[in-house]
């Protein structure tokens, strides 16, 4: 920060008082945890987010319009990704135990997702043209064979990266600033989704093969790119880390049941799993819902992404102002829970009251209750486990979290096909016969999915808060390195 020191004293105390207000979490930072350092370390979440949004959003649009794929191809393609989530709690053991030649725990394993990663997306582009059939050899199953490849590294690349980044970041952060510093992550999280899915949607606004190449790949080197950033002079060097030749690695099994065997470990990954369903279901819905019964344009029904990232932004916010101040995050999750009811409640009844305004306020608080829940579960796991072995509890929720979003979205689909097409036959009863039927089904499952969800967090909340945090300092230009 040298050019601060060409400004005057009133300049400086301007900006001090302004910063702060500009930037979302900016006093998630500390002495030990500079605000520039925090943001560099967050940039393996826009990596992240940019790979999600490459394979959820654009390539999937791309690979069924473009590419004419089967979209149960695409759905089993799109899904391969969930077959790594479960191994989240082992990489994050093994992170935990790493013992480098030079002393480093996280940094090699957020290396090796990288290189998954870049792997992934770089025989991506060429395996889907070959799957399209429209090869010289025509070996489609060679195709098949490598689009399941590329997919899967992808997804194991960025589970890999993401578990190791959080479990860096912990280490990292203070308990005090350590509700911010989540809340700051899953902001760059949703950002690199957004501005990937747009940068790419942009890019390959006039498409052809030769430019799907050249995005997925650019994507491959920028996801590299910001990673090393990400991670450069992050993790300090610890040469006593380095065990002898003849020590052998802890094991995973012991650890695992440790962990698990612990008071409310498993309860708590049930609220985790049953959450992320009720919230996650409705993604591959939300759309078609606004659209086909409510007669939304394509403008209105992509400004719903908007409105629920809106509400998620806004639920980052409070959720770290509350647990900065000592609330228990178990409560704070909960109250995702609750918000979630109105929600999935407002969507429902949108379509017989004919009110588009009501379905826009449902897909807001939607996107607000998620991300409490999502805050407040994960700031709870980072306090199951010691610090030294925080990276196996992230595994563990980072495995549930991801496998349910997957299973979730899946099933939300399916099952809204499946209603919808029972309903429209009449095998429901005259009553039943309409579109919305199958929507109506899947908002109200969600609802379900909610109750458990509160069931099963009732008695961690319940718990008196073991430490009480108080109010970390302001972090303002004043601390920044002259």
């Amino acid at each position: 920060m040298k050019f601060l020191s060409v400004l005057t004293p009133a300049q400086r105390a301007w900006l001090e008082r302004a910063l702060p207000r500009a930037l979302p979490f900016a006093d998630a930072a500390s002495t030990d945890l500079p605000l520039p350092r925090l943001l560099r370390l967050s940039l393996f979440q826009v990596s992240v987010g940019l790979a999600m949004a490459l394979m959820v959003g654009t390539l999937n649009r791309v690979m069924i319009v473009e590419l004419h794929m089967a979209a149960w191809l695409v759905a089993l393609m799109v899904a391969l990704p969930i077959l790594a989530a479960p191994f989240r709690a082992v990489v994050g053991f093994r992170s935990d135990t790493h013992a480098s030649a030079i002393g480093w725990r996280r940094v090699p394993y957020i290396w090796i997702g990288s290189i998954l990663q870049f792997g992934g997306l770089a025989i991506m582009p060429f395996a889907l043209l070959v799957l399209t059939g429209d090869g010289q050899l025509g070996m489609a199953w060679l195709g098949q064979l490598c689009a399941g490849l590329a997919f899967l590294l992808v997804g194991a690349g960025l589970q890999t990266t993401q578990t190791t980044g959080l479990a860096l970041a912990t280490d990292l952060a203070s308990e005090q600033t350590r509700p911010r510093v989540v809340a700051l992550m899953y902001v760059m999280l949703l950002l690199g989704m957004v501005g990937g899915g747009t940068l790419c949607a942009t890019l390959l606004a006039d498409f052809s093969d030769k430019r799907l190449v050249q995005v997925v790949q650019g994507a491959a080197l920028l996801s590299v790119f910001l990673n090393i950033i990400a991670v450069w002079r992050q993790e300090a060097r610890d040469p006593t880390r380095r065990r002898s030749k003849s020590e052998p690695a802890p094991a995973f099994g012991p650890m695992w049941r440790s962990f698990i065997e612990r008071r409310h470990a498993r309860r708590f990954l049930w609220t985790v799993g049953l959450g992320t369903m009720a919230f996650n279901m409705q993604d591959i819905v939300l759309e078609p819902y606004g659209g086909e019964i409510l007669g939304l344009d394509v403008g209105a029904t992509s400004a719903l992404t908007a409105l629920t990232a809106g509400g998620s932004l806004a639920a980052f916010a409070l959720a770290a102002r509350l647990l900065s101040r000592g609330a228990d995050p178990f409560r704070v999750a909960a109250a995702g829970a609750l918000v979630g009811l109105p929600a999935f409640a407002a969507v429902i009844f949108s379509a017989p009251l004919e009110a588009p305004m009501l379905f826009r306020i449902g897909a807001l608080l939607i996107g607000f209750g998620s991300g409490l829940f999502a805050v407040g579960t994960l700031t709870a796991a980072m306090s199951l486990e010691s610090k030294a072995h925080v990276g196996l509890a992230l595994g563990a929720w980072g495995a549930v979290q991801a496998t349910a979003a997957g299973v979730s979205v899946a099933a939300g689909g399916a099952l809204r096909d499946l209603v919808s097409g029972l309903a429209m036959h009449g095998a429901l009863g005259e009553a039943l016969v309409s579109p919305v039927t199958g929507y109506s089904f899947v908002y109200h499952l969600e609802i379900y999915l909610l109750f458990g969800a509160l069931v099963a967090i009732g008695p961690l909340v319940r718990r008196p808060t073991r430490t009480t945090r108080t109010t970390p300092p302001q972090f303002g230009l004043a601390d920044f390195p002259g």
